[in-house]
């Protein structure tokens, strides 16, 4: 995993506007993902930005990068929580959510699958969750995510991420280190 990759399917997480990102890349030997991935939390921890390997599968493995502190706050909303709850989850902290959430990706055969609740862990307003979840085909407008609440809101964040993602991987490819990327919160 490179910082390239980093930068370009992370750079919200990095500058602080969003929780959390996934990204699924190749790897060729699962100790040397491990080892690249160590170097980068190495970088990032500091920063308050983990990288973790939620799934390894057919040749790729899907990492999750987040803000731990971030993660806990967005759980302990309420409306999150009942979503959580309806899907089985256990009322504690972040980190064991996050190994539920693991235990049903890698429960799963297929590579395509991933539950629903998914998209609290990466700042998805729980009204969008909640709507994807009931009626998937219901939404008002599609950006990062489907939108079934606030449109406005919505689209003027996925806006904030892309214009974050151009001005991120501008910097990168002029040079700026990803420890100068990642912004401290």
């Amino acid at each position: 995993m490179s910082e390239e990759e980093v930068v370009y399917y992370g750079a919200p997480t990095l500058a602080g506007l969003k929780t959390g990102n996934l990204m699924s890349c190749p790897y060729e030997s699962r100790q040397k993902t491990m080892d690249e991935l160590r170097v980068l939390n190495d970088e990032l921890v500091p920063k308050g930005i983990c990288l973790y390997p939620l799934r390894f599968h057919k040749g790729r493995v899907l990492v999750y990068m987040f803000r731990p502190s971030f993660l806990q706050r967005d759980l302990s909303d309420k409306r999150a929580w009942e979503i959580l709850d309806a899907a089985g989850y256990s009322r504690c902290d972040y980190s064991s959510c996050m190994m539920e959430l693991i235990r049903r990706l890698r429960s799963c055969k297929s590579s395509e699958f991933f539950p629903h609740e998914i998209g609290l862990f990466l700042s998805y307003p729980p009204e969008d969750v909640k709507g994807f979840m009931e009626d998937p085909d219901g939404c008002k407008c599609v950006g990062t995510w489907k939108v079934y609440g606030d449109e406005q809101a919505a689209r003027k964040m996925f806006d904030s991420f892309n214009k974050c993602t151009d001005i991120y991987c501008r910097e990168w490819k002029r040079g700026t280190k990803l420890s100068k990327l990642a912004v401290k919160i």
